[in-house]
């Protein structure tokens, strides 16, 4: 991975490529938790694999990578190399990181997102309180925008988001992958096909002990947690009920 806070915009036409900047450096990221890769199904992260396997299809050109401690990222590159450029061949992992090395800078996401062109895009996998400063900051940059559910926290702010997106014409969706999990989308199947009309609905969604880790900065203090679990169950309602 290289270091360019201070990255100049590309010039040349890449029609055929997108380049991308994820911002956070978490767990759904990069798989680096507390120093080491996370004791989940998510060791090897899960955006910066997608985006680097997307570079070496042909798909993604530049890749960046913003959070707000820039001390972390030596320790993200060695854990990326051994989790990825170690393990799948021919994976590219060079990546713009903002902010600098050594260096501590909430506001980052700002640098960062002064760096793409509209048309570009943004991966947002941060804390829920963050999502619409930085979401609105890409957008208002013209950038194609994926935030992690919960997209927001409040009705004002999505309405916000909602009317920047259509004013600048770019894409802006919310990252609910229970719609990819076989487990939801068979419940989802029965529940339309062979469980007689919707009357009730009840759900319950526990997190292991052990992924505290990633969650304890903002859980319960900046967020409820939730907003990022049961969101997930919110939209399944929403999508089991489409069209019915």
């Amino acid at each position: 991975m290289t270091t360019a806070a201070n990255t100049t915009k590309d010039k040349k036409d890449k029609k055929d490529k997108v380049d991308v900047l994820m911002v956070g450096t978490g767990e759904y990221t990069t798989g680096y938790v507390g120093g080491t890769a996370a004791d989940s199904d998510k060791g090897a992260g899960v955006v910066a694999l997608t985006m680097f396997d997307l570079r070496r299809r042909g798909k993604v050109d530049r890749v960046g990578m913003c959070g707000v401690n820039g001390k972390k990222f030596p320790g993200i590159r060695e854990h990326m190399q051994k989790n990825i450029g170690d393990v799948y061949k021919d994976m590219d992992l060079s990546c713009d990181t903002f902010p600098p090395d050594g260096t501590i800078d909430a506001q980052s996401y700002k640098t960062a997102t002064a760096t793409y062109s509209p048309g570009d895009v943004a991966v947002i996998f941060t804390p829920d309180d963050t999502h619409f400063d930085i979401a609105l900051e890409c957008i208002n940059a013209g950038m194609h925008v994926m935030v992690t559910k919960p997209i927001v926290q409040t009705l004002d702010h999505h309405k916000r988001l909602s009317d920047a997106a259509k004013a600048k014409n770019v894409l802006v969706g919310v990252e609910v992958h229970k719609r990819l999990d076989p487990f939801y989308a068979d419940a989802r199947d029965r529940a339309r096909s062979s469980l007689g009309n919707f009357q009730y609905m009840y759900s319950y969604m526990s997190q292991p002990k052990h992924q505290l880790e990633t969650f304890k900065a903002w859980a319960g203090k900046s967020s409820d947690i939730s907003y990022y679990l049961n969101s997930h169950h919110v939209d399944f309602s929403e999508w089991t009920l489409a069209g019915i």
